[in-house]
């Protein structure tokens, strides 16, 4: 299965922001206990590349660890030689996804107009990112996704327990979550952990409930 079909798949990417080589790992097993298999490390993050490999290391085969916040092709080429497994931007750079393609990564790329959703699917994005999404809404994907139904979107931004299936369903085949799912700041004890479980589980299981 390629990436791109285990991120379709699982269908909640969490945003991981502020972490560091202390509290990555448990992050990420903390979500993945509760049955998040996709997550980006964003990368202004300091030693970012260090979060990176320590990820991968740990969570090959369970975890797609990928790259968020990539404005540029050097900050891109520098999180794919640490092993990223795909690279998240907020905007568009044609030259990032460019860059990614030439190693053969994943690039979900950052657009917000139909335009800018378009420019970026032609110069190789594998995915595009419509951010924020909460500015417009899940009627937004589904007014996009009309006439752009070819271009598999990845609605972040305002994404919670209320709203996932709604943004799903207009046609979203993605979401990204951050802080309504992981604040890092707020992650101090084994019971925070234990509560980051099972608040990914909520959301595993309110994008399982029937229709």
């Amino acid at each position: 299965m390629s990436h791109i079909q285990t991120i379709e798949k699982h269908k909640i990417v969490a945003v991981i922001r502020k972490a560091d080589e202390d509290n990555v790992i448990p992050i990420i097993q903390a979500l993945y206990d509760g049955g998040v298999k996709v997550v980006e490390i964003t990368a202004e993050t300091p030693r970012i590349t260090t979060l990176i490999e320590k990820s991968v290391e740990m969570f090959t085969g369970r975890v797609l660890i990928g790259a968020g916040t990539v404005l540029d092709p050097e900050t891109a080429r520098a999180v794919i030689m640490a092993g990223a497994d795909f690279i998240v931007s907020p905007s568009l750079n044609t030259e990032t996804i460019k860059l990614a393609n030439r190693y053969g990564i994943l690039t979900i790329s950052g657009a917000l107009t139909p335009t800018e959703i378009l420019t970026a699917y032609e110069n190789g994005a594998g995915m595009v990112k419509v951010f924020p999404a909460d500015a417009f809404g899940p009627n937004y994907i589904k007014n996009v996704h009309g006439p752009l139904p070819h271009i598999p979107l990845m609605a972040t931004g305002g994404v919670t327990l209320d709203n996932i299936n709604e943004f799903i369903s207009k046609g979203s085949k993605v979401v990204g979550i951050g802080s309504n799912l992981v604040n890092t700041s707020k992650l101090n004890t084994q019971e925070d952990y234990d509560k980051l479980t099972t608040e990914a589980g909520r959301y595993v299981a309110r994008l399982n409930e029937k229709k």
